[in-house]
């Protein structure tokens, strides 16, 4: 065993790294497992901004990574009730010096929305920094469907984004997350990563009244809490989902189709909502006489959240479509210790927990038509685009 340890890019609050090479059980086709440990050096005390309850917050690490390498599996350590989901981002060679440079004093940044990096630079590059890893609520260990992994290429540097909820509480956190990985030479096939989300449009329940229960007035409050990028985001899912923003359909439900738009092979799916969510169904070519519900969580927990690997993979090609359904029970804003405290409002999509969000994870490999060899150049090309 060897440990190594090392900093955050930068001086000031710095994110441990260590690294410990473990031999895997000895036979020939076993490969050697590494085991990355990203932890704070110290902790972080959330604050949100002005009249908003939640905090996003990225730290820059560098793993060392000095070949290129496939995730096998994570674990993410919360360490406080009050941590709403952590994300684990790449941050491709090519990008490395753009993310240094954004660093400043090795603090890392607020991060809001649906980029690692920040606003002035992930605007040209939010497709760039795809996900490596993701936790929420009820995860322990997550391992990747056999015979994948994700691709973390040499060179690559990684950002924790973690959202923290202030309704559960605002103490210092010191949040910790394991990667563990294999030679990129392993045989394993690339896994990917789709997110499929639904604009939710829900409407105070009958009975509550209150300023904030227009929606209008609702969105304008959902800017000034995090800024105008989110109202925009919202209009341009509404739209992409075939909705006049100005004016969508309202009520306890939604939905939105999606091109896959290219081929591959379906092995993991993940459903995600916030503490409204009541149900969630993923659709294969939805409407048409070949529909295939791949995926329905008829009981959404948002404290017990998981991934879903497919007992049978399901190819596609990119004349295929996923449709994703979400329900939702707007009456436990009322009755949810966590959400008592907050002013009856319209809910939209936002990224904060009394906020919602209907996400679709679809995980895929290449189709079988792809040779190892080219699936593996394209997965650890630094200039591949990520297909989010």
């Amino acid at each position: 065993m060897r440990t190594r340890w090392f900093g955050v890019l930068g001086a000031g609050a710095l994110l441990a790294a260590t690294f410990t090479a473990v031999s895997a059980p000895s036979g020939a086709a076993s490969p050697h497992v590494s085991t990355i440990l990203m932890q704070a050096a110290q902790s972080y005390t959330p604050h949100a901004p002005p009249g908003a309850t939640d905090d996003y917050h990225c730290t820059l690490v560098n793993p060392h990574v000095t070949q290129n390498s496939f995730i096998v599996s994570s674990h993410f350590f919360p360490h406080s009730p009050e941590v709403h989901h952590a994300i684990v981002f790449l941050v491709p060679p090519a990008l490395a010096p753009v993310a240094e440079q954004a660093n400043v004093g090795g603090k890392g940044w607020t991060c809001f929305g649906e980029s690692a990096l920040p606003d002035s630079v992930a605007v040209n590059h939010i497709s760039n920094t795809p996900w490596l890893s993701a936790w929420a609520p009820g995860h322990g260990k997550d391992v990747e469907p056999a015979g994948t992994g994700v691709p973390l290429p040499a060179g690559s540097l990684v950002v924790m984004q973690v959202h923290y909820n202030l309704l559960v509480g605002d103490k210092p956190v010191r949040v910790a997350m394991q990667l563990n990985t294999v030679p990129g030479a392993t045989p394993l096939r690339p896994i990917s990563l789709d997110l499929m989300p639904a604009p939710p449009d829900v409407p105070c329940p009958a009975g509550v009244t209150g300023p904030l229960c227009n929606r209008a007035a609702s969105l304008a409050n959902l800017g000034q809490r995090f800024g105008q990028g989110q109202v925009g985001f919202v209009n341009a899912l509404e739209s992409i989902c075939g909705r006049n923003p100005a004016n969508p359909p309202e009520g306890d439900s939604t939905s939105c189709t999606w091109p896959i738009g290219r081929s591959g092979i379906i092995v993991r799916l993940g459903a995600h909502m916030h503490l409204l969510g009541r149900t969630m169904k993923i659709v294969l070519n939805p409407g048409t006489p070949s529909a295939k519900t791949l995926l329905y969580v008829g009981d959404y927990n948002f404290h017990y959240q998981r991934s879903y690997n497919l007992s049978t993979p399901v190819a596609v090609t990119p004349n295929d479509t996923i449709g994703v359904t979400c329900s939702y029970d707007p009456t436990l804003a009322q009755e949810l210790p966590a959400l008592r405290n907050v002013a009856p409002h319209f809910v939209t999509w936002g990224d904060g927990s009394s906020d919602e969000m209907c996400l679709a994870l679809v995980m895929l490999i290449p189709p079988a038509s792809v040779p190892e060899r080219t699936a593996l150049q394209q997965a650890f090309s630094p200039n591949q685009p990520a297909s989010i």
